[in-house]
């Protein structure tokens, strides 16, 4: 049956599970019609959202892989550049219910998770009551997360990576999709908590943002001083979102793009590199994880712009993102004003 796309609706045909446990659709004519029609829906997203946010078509194309991929992404830059505005417009165009917690040093565990109350009933009986917290929602905006203690940030931790929090012995699950964008002011540092490397390696992309250009920045003073500008306008439902993830695990990879991403991250641990660079200036690399990752990310990206599957140039765009934050420099690299971006241009130069 060829798909019809409704008003405010996508209609997704949903891959299958075959038996050696990849996911692959029933056949290749509904995978192209499935991609196209994803794709423009896809379109539609980044263009409302560009009505919106100027200037930061890369950072809202990693913000979308993340959430396509089905991960959580690290928003690092200066104040002023869009970061919350960015967050709400996603999930606004998206259909995700998003909510924002503004972290600070007496932030609680309980202010995120949630927390039981005494209740007592007309008759006099009392009983516990769950009361959940913000962090049950599908998008939830951790502004300024290293602001927080680490027993806040580890009660976050594992609603990211398990999906679900545990309040007073009993597990409650988290609702689906459930994705955390986390923001981080990279001036200024003073009374932060920065983030362990087990957290870290939990945020699938940190996505760098930039000042915009000229042009950019004078069509955003041009829009945001004047009349106010209309609201961003859904696009996607929930169930178009968990489509669309579903379908990101469908797409085939190549097996030249599964050996660029497996010689790119081995090649970034000092202990299986064959590169001088990376011997001398990386003190730790990036574990399995950041495969899993890159696999993911180039899926979603190849679908944003309507590919089938992803090419190298996938694997060279998305490997900043990936590996920035799951390395660090020794100290006598950092002594150098080594970067570690360098570090990761100077691999994907290699990929050939």
């Amino acid at each position: 049956m060829t798909p019809e796309m409704m008003p405010n609706q996508t209609v997704f045909l949903a891959p299958e599970t075959g038996s050696s446990g990849g996911n692959a659709f029933p056949d290749s004519a509904s995978a192209a019609q499935q991609v196209d029609l994803v794709a423009r829906r896809l379109q539609d997203v980044r263009a409302e959202i560009g009505r919106i946010i100027f200037g930061q078509k890369d950072v809202v194309d990693q913000a979308l892989v993340s959430i396509l991929s089905g991960g959580h992404a690290l928003l690092v830059g200066a104040p002023g550049l869009g970061k919350t505005l960015l967050v709400t417009t996603l999930g606004t165009v998206l259909g995700l219910d998003s909510r924002r917690v503004q972290f600070t040093p007496d932030l609680m565990p309980s202010d995120i998770t949630g927390s039981e109350i005494l209740d007592e009933d007309a008759a006099g009986h009392r009983s516990f009551r769950f009361v959940p917290g913000p962090v049950f929602c599908q998008l939830l905006m951790a502004d300024e997360i290293n602001r927080a203690s680490p027993r806040t940030q580890s009660a976050l931790l594992q609603a990211m990576q398990e999906h679900r929090v545990a309040i007073a012995g009993t597990e409650y699950a988290l609702p689906r999709p459930f994705h955390v964008l986390a923001t981080q002011n990279p001036i200024d540092q003073e009374g932060t908590y920065p983030l362990p490397e087990a957290q870290l390696d939990r945020f699938m992309l940190q996505i760098q943002l930039t000042f915009p250009d000229a042009a950019d920045e004078r069509a955003m003073l041009l829009a945001t001083t004047g009349v106010p500008q209309e609201a961003p306008q859904q696009i996607l439902s929930t169930e178009d979102v968990l489509y669309a993830q579903a379908m990101v695990r469908a797409l085939p990879v190549g097996e030249r793009i599964v050996d660029a991403i497996l010689n790119l991250v081995r090649s970034a641990r000092p202990e299986t590199t064959d590169v001088q660079t990376v011997k001398d200036c990386v003190a730790w690399g990036p574990g399995p994880r950041a495969a899993q990752t890159l696999m993911l990310a180039t899926r979603a990206r190849a679908l944003l712009d309507g590919r089938l599957s992803p090419d190298l140039d996938d694997v060279a765009a998305l490997a900043r993102p990936v590996l920035a934050h799951r390395m660090a420099l020794s100290f006598s690299a950092r002594a150098d004003s080594t970067r570690i971006e360098d570090v990761i241009d100077g691999l994907v130069s290699r990929l050939g």
